[in-house]
């Protein structure tokens, strides 16, 4: 007998093997601790079988799975050792899952054949979802601090004296992030979803869809055998889960993708109308690409659409959330298009098992997604589409031993390309055939494309294919709306482009309305979602203590020793360094004007400056006066200050005439360790004032500092 995938919970692999079940006693009306056992061969589950031969790989149940133990076990345990490393542990950790994974990516890519991807559909999955994990564990790093703790937006001040502030912060959810994800992507699937919430430090509880859930449990062993994983960060169940969102409660989140009315079953269970549990969606999409009417028979825009559009038919087998559903031209250009996909997919699309040489387009998943998809695309020629391009007829292929013919136990269906002469017929916008299947519509002005494009309820993703920047700005602000992402296609970035269907972690995944309304991904938005913000009010010293930045009005410390004489194990937050004052002359503006070639008339001109609203008269550049700043507030001696690292948030705001005198603060206001570095980043807060003590400028300056202090 087949052996059961297993499971990964609680800190252990779990299988169905042998279920204990409690009996009665013949004493007792009440349960007995004593138990009984049912052998393996009794316990339901599912065959899963290869996509290309209908062999059985294995077999998927969760019947004596303690879900509510599971989501327990992460929420404490889980969170317990996520809790104890800051953004930038955990992002150095991604970056050793990535490794660990790549070091073996090559048995996925043996298991990823059996679910009917090829080299090219494996990459995509396998090699896509190990550089979201390098991708995060780099964005962790450059964009989130050092800490556990995630300051958003600026200051509010709530009181003149500023002994009252408003922040928002964002800290970590208490729950367990819940994965349900699609059959079409299981190593991506999971990792575009783990990347963010392990980053934010919430623990994740991986379900994926059961005809490739093999491959997302070799992907979860490798790293439980990495030995990388903090207790309680991951966990997988492999097979159904009926009651999962009993157990759930406030503080939990569930990253759904999958079909819009199974999504729409599970919103309305009650631990998310009214439990509080957080539901983000990414669901069907009737996706579009237009094909703009300046793109004709032989440009490069043209070319471009339909390179894209077959590659969206036949990657994956069509298989993707992203993929063009809708191709949507010039009337004029229909006939053309037709006959360029039809030639590309003859050239360049060899369809059969994925092990065979050649092949460059895979089955379906299963036999179940090969029946839903011919289920689906009879509905679309019941509703007016002719099939031109391909036939729904069961298909002759390349097999494994490079032999060709009919494989009726594998899920193969060949690229379909269907023509509406009607672009509104209802079925069009609404049926999806989730295979290699599109549809092509045509329209008359760009305003009727983008009433097309929105008839689809809302996309993932539109993309536009033309060179006159008028047309696709009046196509991109109609369709905007009704669009997660857009990508314009021109001769400028054809060759660049990541393509239509390319999620980015850099880049919001999701779409309005149908598409679920929810967003993946989306760089550091993603990790945010993870969060909890919140506006706290208080003192500027209790904001700092929460914080771990700097608050003007804190406390400082001035002290006998300038703050540049001290590595990071010696600096701390609220150091500060007061300079004295020195006075700004005319020849010093008329020197540096001179100097740095900067005769603004502000600086040169009385007259003029005068009559300018902003001056008095002849004022000093404002690079003069943080130049001076520098050297004011500077230690010249070789120590743990390694280097400027840069300036920011510069802000000029009372301007300094000649005879006026400048002096600067410079406070420890943010202190940020590098994981593998020996040495950090300071942020400093920068204020100039003048002799009345207006402030002149406000900035940050960043340092590196060595962690340890500095010997001659």
């Amino acid at each position: 007998m087949t052996d059961f995938l297993p499971s990964y919970v609680q800190g252990e692999w779990w299988t169905p093997g042998w279920v204990a079940e409690p009996v009665e006693a013949p004493e007792s009306p009440s349960p007995s601790p004593a138990l009984s056992e049912r052998k393996r061969d009794e316990v339901k589950g599912a065959d899963v079988r290869d996509a290309s031969t209908g062999e059985v790989v294995t077999r998927v149940s969760t019947e004596g799975l303690d879900l509510g133990g599971a989501l327990q076990y992460a929420r404490t345990t889980g969170h317990a050792s996520l809790a104890e490393l800051t953004f930038h542990q955990r992002a150095l950790l991604l970056k050793k899952f990535a490794l660990a994974l790549t070091e073996r990516k090559d048995e996925l890519y043996a298991l990823s054949a059996r679910t009917g991807a090829t080299k090219t559909d494996s990459w995509v999955d396998i090699d896509g979802g190990i550089g979201v994990l390098f991708s995060y564990s780099g964005k962790g790093r450059r964009e989130l601090p050092n800490s556990r703790v995630h300051v958003d937006g600026a200051v509010e001040p709530l009181s003149k004296d500023g002994s009252f502030l408003g922040r928002h912060v964002y800290t970590t959810l208490p729950g367990v992030a819940v994965q349900i994800n699609a059959f079409n992507f299981p190593v991506w699937g999971s990792l575009e979803k783990l990347a963010p919430a392990f980053l934010a430090g919430m623990p994740t509880l991986v379900k994926p869809a059961t005809p490739t859930g093999y491959l997302a449990e070799a992907m979860v062993r490798i790293l439980v055998e990495s030995g990388l994983l903090p207790e309680g960060s991951l966990q997988l169940v492999s097979g159904s889960v009926p009651d999962l969102f009993d157990h759930l409660r406030l503080g939990d989140l569930v990253g759904f993708t999958g079909s819009a009315s199974t999504a729409e079953k599970l919103r309305q269970h009650p631990a998310v109308q009214t439990g509080g549990v957080r539901f983000t969606t990414e669901t069907d999409s009737i996706n579009a690409s237009v094909l703009g009417t300046d793109a004709v028979e032989g440009t490069p825009e043209f070319d471009a659409y339909v390179r894209q559009l077959v590659v969206e038919m036949t990657t994956k087998a069509g298989q993707k959330c992203t993929a063009i559903r809708r191709a949507i031209v010039p009337a004029a250009a229909a006939d053309a298009v037709t006959d360029a996909v039809r030639a590309r997919i003859a050239e360049k699309t060899v369809l059969g098992d994925p092990r065979a040489e050649g092949v460059t387009m895979g089955p379906l998943a299963s036999a179940a997604q090969r029946d839903e998809v011919l289920r689906q695309v009879r509905k679309l020629q019941e509703a007016g589409g002719r099939v031109v391009v391909g036939s729904p007829d069961a298909p002759s292929v390349r097999h494994a031993d490079g032999s060709t013919g009919p494989a009726p136990d594998g899920a193969f269906v060949a690229p379909l390309l269907l023509r509406f002469d009607d672009a509104n017929v209802e079925a069009v916008h609404d049926v999806e055939a989730f295979g290699p299947v599109s549809s092509l519509l045509t329209y008359s002005t760009t305003a009727e494309a983008a009433e097309l494009v929105a008839r689809g309820g809302g996309s993932l993703v539109t993309s536009i294919a033309t060179h006159d920047p008028a047309q696709a700005v009046e196509l991109a602000t109609r369709i905007a709306p009704f669009n997660g992402r857009m990508l314009l296609l021109d001769r400028d970035d054809a060759r660049s482009s990541t393509g239509h269907g390319s999620p980015l972690p850099g880049l919001v995944h999701g779409g309005p309305g149908r598409a679920g309304g929810g967003e993946e991904l989306g760089g550091i938005r993603a990790v945010l979602h993870h969060m909890q913000r919140t506006a706290v009010q208080g003192s500027p010293e209790m904001l700092t203590a929460l914080t771990g930045v700097w608050h003007a009005g804190a406390a400082t410390n001035a002290g006998d020793r300038h703050p540049f004489r001290k590595s990071l194990a010696e600096l701390r937050i609220g150091d500060q360094i007061a300079s004295d004052a020195r006075e700004v002359t005319l020849d010093d503006i008329e020197t540096f004007a001179h100097f740095t070639g900067d005769t603004f008339y502000a600086h040169m001109d009385e007259d003029s400056a005068a009559a300018n609203p902003f001056f008095p008269g002849r004022v000093a550049h404002g690079y003069l006066l943080v130049s001076w700043a520098a050297g004011l507030f500077v230690d010249p001696e070789p120590g743990p200050v390694l280097a400027n690292y840069g300036l920011e948030h510069l802000r000029f705001i009372t301007p300094v005439s000649p005879g006026d005198s400048i002096r600067i603060e410079l406070t420890a206001k943010q202190i940020t360790p590098r994981e593998t570095d020996e040495y950090g980043e300071v942020r400093w807060d920068a204020v100039i004032r003048n002799q009345d003590e207006e402030i002149v400028a406000t900035y940050d300056v960043l340092t590196l500092v060595s962690k340890e202090p500095v010997t001659a």
